[in-house]
């Protein structure tokens, strides 16, 4: 993996060259003009791990790359700053690492650095080490959260101890509106703040104009655009089949006030069958589906995208709305959606600049 090469004054052409290539691939489905959402040219991730290096005295942020003279192999790259972070945690790196230097109970086999912040300034660091923890730890790593205004968790082989809390609390303003969102150490959240807020504006104008019917969506993680949109339709029906994301969803519904979702613990594929009537249990039956008229599914998937029988799902709503982190698995996927349903909004939220990588938004709505 390249690490990213931070250039601000280039950010216009490399957002350009992704513009370009999307309008291509999606050309046969003839989609409308693409909407392109920038992001900061730096300092846009909220989250970022580090390897942490040791060489005699010295300790320093490290990642790897591979060895142009030697492919195949992988060098390391020290870091002493990191521009595609956010601006508190390239402040917390050096004076992380100064906390820690001369303070063996700290540094000792210590192997890995997370850092989980938000746009308010919230910290929530996870030093991970080579060896089991105890209370010297906790002692010592209780002065550090006061010195350096965080929250740290340590992790070791079968150990995580929390000193604090487990999780951040970012706010986002939509359209008018201030969302609060629980962010869990170590699952799945947005990395760049501010294209999460794009998406979840796109989500909630493409799903406009619902309110007398429901929406059903799948991987609704921690209820990131259940909660967005939950006030666009009369009921929501999520599901997720993480554990810790599923507790985070309901704790953002609760947190935000927001009574008209139900989120259940399944996966796309089980939810598809229980859909179509051919999975039951006590879980199924609570969920009283024939009560629900959805109009619209959203899905968020894994870059791996969606099975054939996923997608032959969808093709029952009238509307779909499909967010996307892998444009090729996308355009493998509307091969088949397209069939019943025409691309009618099309969008680029530039999740990660100065890579490849592009997240993608497509409305799709039933043909006449």
């Amino acid at each position: 993996m390249a690490i990213p090469v931070v250039d601000p004054p280039r950010y216009d052409e490399q957002l350009d060259a992704k513009r370009a290539r999307l309008v291509e691939t999606f050309a046969p489905f003839a989609p409308p003009a693409l909407e392109v959402y920038p992001s900061p040219p730096s300092h846009y991730r909220q989250r970022c791990e580090f390897r942490l290096w040791h060489e005699g005295d010295d300790l320093f942020y490290a990642m790897f790359e591979v060895d142009p003279d030697e492919p195949g192999k992988k060098r390391v790259v020290r870091l002493d700053d990191y521009p595609v972070a956010g601006r508190r945690i390239n402040e917390l790196m050096p004076r992380l690492l100064d906390a820690v230097r001369d303070r063996p109970v700290l540094r000792h086999k210590l192997f890995q650095v997370e850092f989980l912040t938000t746009l308010s300034g919230e910290a929530l660091v996870t030093l991970i080490y080579h060896r089991q923890l105890d209370e010297d730890w906790d002692e010592a790593a209780r002065e550090l959260e006061q010195a350096l205004d965080i929250m740290i968790i340590g992790r070791a082989r079968k150990q995580r101890r929390v000193l604090t809390r487990d999780h951040v609390w970012e706010c986002l303003e939509v359209d008018g509106r201030r969302l609060h969102y629980q962010q869990v150490e170590n699952s799945f959240t947005q990395p760049n703040a501010e294209i999460c807020r794009a998406m979840l504006t796109w989500a909630r104008d493409v799903t406009a104009g619902s309110q007398q019917r429901d929406l059903v969506e799948l991987y609704c993680g921690n209820a990131n655009f259940t909660v967005a949109l939950a006030d666009n339709f009369r009921r929501v029906l999520a599901t997720e089949i993480s554990r810790t994301s599923v507790a985070s969803a309901r704790e953002n519904l609760e947190a935000n006030g927001i009574d008209n979702v139900t989120v259940g613990r399944m996966s796309a594929e089980e939810f598809t069958q229980a859909l179509k009537g051919d999975k039951g249990g006590r879980r199924v039956e609570a969920w009283a589906l024939d009560e629900y008229d959805f109009s619209t599914v959203l899905v968020d998937p894994p870059r791996a995208g969606l099975d054939e029988a996923s997608c032959r799902q969808l093709s029952e709503y009238e509307r779909i709305v499909y967010i996307s982190c892998n444009p090729d698995t996308l355009a493998h996927n509307l091969e088949t959606l397209t069939q019943t349903h025409a691309v009618t909004r099309f969008a680029l939220f530039d999740q990660f600049p100065w890579t490849h990588h592009c997240e993608c938004g497509v409305l799709l709505e039933r043909r006449a």
